[in-house]
């Protein structure tokens, strides 16, 4: 079985990427278990009239504010994902594969749990329908099981550039991600300053980006490569940039603390605004500054066993833990197994342990079934000489994936944003386009039923074992990880 070490991810040889860094995966699991605790803990549910409704507790609890330093993680994310990208992309590369064959691969492993969760939440929302469930609810318990959705778009888009982005990395380094983040404050300028309409947008590409390519230079050594004194101050460095620049903007600018919604005249996250990007710099320097000491913890093999399995489960996890919300509430508060003391009451916050453990019972078990659709599509080569093409793939193929991911990417922010029920009933229209582009990226890949298949010139790689079936955690190694 493939060697799995522990430690942080040295420079090694240029082009070559090192082994799996098991710190990454930690800071995946401790995100979406924030991610998580946040949604559960500030999500209230009432229930008057004989109908149910819900809303956030930020309003109601006035520290919510200065707590979300603690739970917006959503750039942890960002980093880790390009840590990742930039790690399979390396090494799919060198092994010759062009960019529709690795973004197609990338695309699949996102989509395909996704998928799953789409076809359960329309297949409910036309349960409920037909069972005569109230309009309203219906798309207030659709919009709220959706609203996580936003994230994968962005994230298909970041896939897809990745290979320019990295390619960019690695000429010009720390230079791209100054670039995008120069770019992201114009477009807050002009979005607070001048007002200009819909320029807000770039902004889910540039802050994000950012970030995305943070998680670059992480992987390469580029932020921690060892040697010489110089190089070992850029995370920190990281991180005090960004809170000077974050405690500028909030002392003088138009932001607030809040990390997760609106303070201010400014939304922090809708769009992502250059205060959060400040955020995410604090955020991501401490985090990869700590990792030589937290890599020694996970050298433990229990502890790495534990963060492994949890590691496997994350798009699981965060694609359904709005439904155990809506299934608890349907259950437990029309018939009063749980109260209903004021908002932000020490009774609310007392009953927040009790709704939180609900929850977890319900996600748990659905979470450890749901997660087999989270394994990877690709298998290595079972022959014992692999076969690499020529360059010059299909372009007709590159343009069907590019459209399939553009229509998947654009129906899955429509459903974050409108639910998959705005009148109280199905999104057709969005969940068709969803379908639509996740077929065509499925099958940007496949040859077309009786055409040959062509003669590509062949290079083999002869193999000194004889082929067998290799394990999960050796695809994991070689395949990367959604995130």
């Amino acid at each position: 079985m493939a060697a799995v070490t522990a430690g942080p991810a040295g420079p090694g040889t240029p082009g070559v990427p090192g082994p799996r860094n098991r710190y990454a995966d930690l800071l995946r699991v401790l995100a979406i278990g924030l991610v998580v605790l946040g949604h559960w803990l500030l999500t209230s549910v009432s229930y008057r009239g004989g109908r149910l409704s819900g809303a956030s507790a930020m309003a109601a609890v006035g520290w919510s504010g200065r707590a979300t330093l603690l739970f917006q993680v959503m750039p942890v994310f960002f980093l880790v994902g390009g840590y990742a990208n930039a790690l399979s992309w390396t090494r799919r590369q060198a092994g010759g594969a062009t960019w529709a064959r690795w973004v197609r691969h990338r695309a699949i492993r996102l989509l395909r749990p996704t998928t799953v969760f789409v076809a359960a939440a329309v297949a409910a929302v036309t349960a409920g329908r037909l069972l005569g469930a109230d309009p309203a609810e219906l798309a207030l318990a659709a919009w709220g099981v959706a609203l996580q959705l936003w994230f994968l778009p962005v994230y298909l888009l970041l896939i897809a550039l990745t290979p320019a982005l990295h390619a960019a990395h690695r000429r010009w380094g720390l230079a791209v991600p100054a670039l995008l983040a120069l770019g992201a404050a114009g477009v807050d300028a002009g979005l607070l300053g001048a007002r200009l309409p819909g320029i807000g947008y770039a902004n889910y590409l540039l802050v994000w980006g950012t970030m995305h390519q943070w998680g670059f230079a992480w992987q390469d050594g580029t932020l921690t490569r060892r040697g010489p004194a110089r190089w070992r101050w850029r995370p920190w460095a990281l991180a005090a940039g960004g809170a000077v620049t974050l405690g500028g903007l909030l002392a003088w600018g138009p932001f607030g603390i809040n990390m997760v919604g609106t303070a201010g005249r400014a939304n922090n996250t809708i769009p992502p605004s250059v205060a959060l990007l400040a955020f995410a710099a604090v955020q991501a320097g401490l985090l990869i500054a700590a990792e030589p000491a937290m890599s020694r913890l996970l050298a433990r093999g229990r502890l790495w066993r534990a963060v492994s399995w949890l590691n496997g489960r994350v798009l699981t996890v965060y694609l359904w833990h709005m439904v155990p919300v809506v299934l608890v509430a349907v259950a437990l508060y029309p018939t009063g197994v749980l109260g209903q003391p004021a908002l932000g009451s020490a009774g609310w916050w007392a009953l927040r342990v009790a709704w939180i453990a609900a929850l977890a019972v319900v996600l748990v078990p659905a979470a450890v079934f749901l997660a087999r659709f989270e394994r990877p599509l690709w298998r290595p080569a079972p022959a014992p000489a692999r076969a690499r093409a020529a360059p010059g793939s299909s372009r007709l193929g590159a343009a069907v994936l590019a459209v399939g991911i553009a229509a998947a990417g654009a129906a899955l922010a429509s459903i974050a944003v409108s639910g998959f029920a705005p009148d109280g009933s199905v999104a057709a229209g969005s969940v068709a386009a969803y379908g639509g582009g996740m077929l065509l990226t499925f099958l940007a890949g496949r040859r077309l039923p009786g055409r040959p298949a062509r003669s590509p010139v062949v290079m083999t790689e002869p193999s000194p074992l004889p082929p067998r079936r290799s394990t999960y955690a050796e695809r994991e190694i070689n395949g990367g990880s959604r995130f």
